[in-house]
């Protein structure tokens, strides 16, 4: 497979950035900020220039474009159009960029660098349009929980006024004048809204846990805001900031609801917190995507689980909303229904991702359906409308655990269709086997863990014991924040996952650290045995076998795997390891997070690795024949994917944007385009 690889143009950023936000000066720019930029013929297959005006490609969060100009046929034909790099976008580079960005009317807006700046960029040549940069939020931003330049931003429009919203670091919501970068004087107090007020619930503005990094959504005038808290696996309290979701009215910031995803007295779901444990307990935000549905005036709220990630002793009951999707009204916020995915969580299962609104056909009957994927590795379907399964859901009985003062619950919601898309539990038969001799090693380390099927609970460590509890999929797969897409022609998702080991285990907690009788904690490994990236590995190796990464397509109107291939080259540290020498491995597939992008013949994602295999060091943008899961082409990016691509036409050209970033390369968009 021959490879082309990324031409070295790069974007002059001309623009003095000052606290207040800064605008282009000095140049006459028409509407989309173009000067005497020459107008290319338009290549077979053009299309009407078209829009990204939200996160997922539309409220759906499909991210699905129409086009057929990039084929496998020409995919490894494809050139750089323009590159844009943020690493001037802040005190230091960013090497974890993450943003989707969107497009209206010619003009690319994404957030850029480790102050999140907001960038407008022409969506043809690349060339710096506005800049804006919130002024420095002090010990407000450096206490933030989610730092870094974010997932992105929304875009609004009545058809005259154009607007930019975005969260900053320090939990401010700033809108902008979307054709200026300007403040937006008339929303909230001079363009700004606190997010840490009209909170229901008193919290400190420079300590408080809460945050934001993904986009903000918005539908018809409502802005919807969710709630992120400190990533990691022992908080230092059972009590944290409470994540609930609010409306706000797009043109004057002004709230107008707010939904208690832990509730109150007297409010639907307060029954399940036992011994009034919802008084103190945090989190149940929602720190990913949210997906509308206008004509249903319906939000998807897609809701984490409470304060503790693998312990919940204090915590006793089901715990509504936690690991819940919730349907509320758009302009409300009124509970219409909801199903819990997991009861009383102690896995870090998150609902990760955006819901995906899926119009589908199914024993001849259409239904308007909503498919959440999930980190389990299972998509569960239901009616939008009334939240009923599409396929039965049944409560199966899980293993139960021995931590003093826990409380598991007997049954987990188990989806009867689609099959599970990534593998669940651990066995033996889960083990490498590329040898004997790494099989029986694999075996030897498994044996020092608590093992079994799919919700396993946690187990407290004991060196005469076992260490921990061996975890598959682990907290951060199999699907996470990049989600799936949606094709509406064959009714098919695409999901891309990785399937990598934890060893968690559970320690008693330092009271001078946390007021948890447990902490979680990788657990130790035995002699011979590391703990990596890909959980732990014998020789070098992961004792899980292949594929880590894999795309798997799904038709929903069967609820059947069409295909499912492994995604992303065998990495460096596998290809080489001298216990595989004179070993034909196939291709492995690489773990991580990557988003997928579905077009009207392909699949397109990125390497989520850095590798050197026959080409120069870096990764490949990767197309699959979205019928087939065959590969139809693959070009060279200088880094891995970290952000999820999308597309749009204009002046007759397809364009496809990823950002990249990783060691030592920081983050930067590329638009790749068809050659003249």
């Amino acid at each position: 497979m021959a490879l082309k690889p990324v031409g070295l143009v790069v974007v002059a950023l001309l623009c003095a950035l000052t606290a207040g936000g800064s605008t282009l000066a000095g140049q006459s720019l028409d509407a989309t900020g173009r000067s005497d930029v020459p107008v290319r013929p338009p290549r077979p297959g053009a299309g009407p220039d078209s829009s990204w005006t939200t996160y997922g490609g539309d409220l759906a969060s499909k991210r699905y474009v129409p086009f057929d100009q990039i084929t496998a046929a020409n995919f490894e034909n494809l050139e750089v159009a323009w590159r844009f790099k943020t690493e001037n976008f802040g005190a230091r580079p960013e090497y974890r960029f993450q943003s989707t960005p969107l497009v209206a009317d010619g003009v690319l807006y994404t957030t850029a660098g480790t102050r999140r700046s907001i960038v407008a960029l022409n969506a043809v040549t690349g060339e710096v349009l506005w800049t804006y940069r919130e002024p420095d939020e002090g010990e407000r931003g450096r206490n933030a929980p989610r730092q870094l330049s974010g997932r992105g931003l929304a875009y609004w429009t009545d058809g005259t006024d154009t607007r930019i919203v975005y969260v900053t670091p320090g939990y401010r919501m700033i809108a902008l004048d979307a054709k200026t970068g300007q403040r937006i004087a008339t929303f909230g107090d001079r363009g700004v809204v606190d997010l840490k007020t009209n909170f229901d619930q008193d919290i400190d503005p420079i300590t408080a846990d809460v945050g934001l990094q993904s986009a903000p959504v918005i539908a018809k005038d409502i802005i919807i805001i969710g709630a992120a808290h400190t990533q990691g696996t022992s908080p230092r309290a059972m009590s944290n900031v409470k994540g609930y979701v609010r409306g706000y009215d797009v043109r004057t910031g002004q709230r107008r609801w707010i939904f208690h995803t832990i509730p109150g007295p007297g409010e639907f779901g307060h029954d399940t917190w036992e011994n009034r444990s919802n008084e103190r307990a945090g989190n149940v935000g929602v720190w990913t995507q949210i997906s509308v549905d206008e004509t249903l005036n319906l939000a998807y709220l897609p809701v984490e689980l409470p304060t503790g990630d693998f312990y919940g002793g204090h915590r006793p009951g089901q715990g509504l909303f936690g690991e819940s999707l919730v349907a509320v009204d758009l302009q409300t916020g009124e509970r219409k229904w909801h199903y819990q995915l997991v009861h009383h969580g102690l896995w870090d299962s998150d609902i990760p991702c955006a819901p995906i609104l899926v119009d589908i056909t199914v024993d001849g009957r259409a239904i308007r359906a909503v498919a959440q994927v999930t980190k389990q590795g299972f998509v569960y379907v239901f009616d939008r409308a009334t939240g009923e399964p599409v396929w039965p859901i049944v409560e199966r009985p899980v293993p139960t655990g021995d931590v003093p003062g826990e409380r598991y619950s007997p049954t987990q919601p188990i989806p009867s269709r689609p099959a599970p898309f990534e593998r669940q539990g651990v066995s033996v038969d889960d083990l490498i086997d590329f040898t004997p001799a790494l099989r029986a090693e694999a075996q030897a380390a498994m044996a020092n863990y608590r093992t079994g099927p799919l919700f396993t609970p946690p187990s407290v460590m004991n060196p005469t014991g076992t260490f921990g509890t061996l975890m598959l999929p682990h907290n951060q797969g199999g699907a996470n924040w990049p989600g799936g897409s949606f094709d509406p022609e064959s009714r098919t998702l695409y999901v891309y996952s990785q399937t990598n080991l934890a060893n968690i285990g559970l320690i008693p907690g330092d009271p001078a650290l946390t007021d948890f009788p447990y902490s979680g904690r990788t657990a130790p490994t035995p002699p011979g045995v590391a703990a990596g990236r890909g959980g732990l590995t014998v020789q070098g190796l992961s004792i899980i076998k292949p594929p880590y990464g894999r795309i798997t397509a799904i038709n929903l109107d069967r609820g059947d795997i069409v295909w499912q291939v492994p995604h992303g080259d065998t990495p460096d540290a596998i290809r080489n390891n001298p216990a595989l020498r004179g070993i034909n491995v196939p291709r492995t597939g690489q773990p991580g997070m990557a988003g997928t992008l579905v077009t009207k013949t392909l699949v397109i994602a990125g390497e989520t690795q850095f590798s050197t295999a026959g080409h120069a060091r870096g990764a490949l943008l990767r197309a699959y024949d979205k019928a087939t899961g065959a590969d139809a082409g693959a070009v060279l990016m200088p880094a891995p994917q970290t952000g999820s691509p999308m597309s749009y036409m204009r002046e007759g050209r397809q364009y496809l944007v990823v950002a990249v970033s990783g060691t030592g390369f920081p983050g930067e968009l590329i638009a790749y385009v068809l050659p003249d």
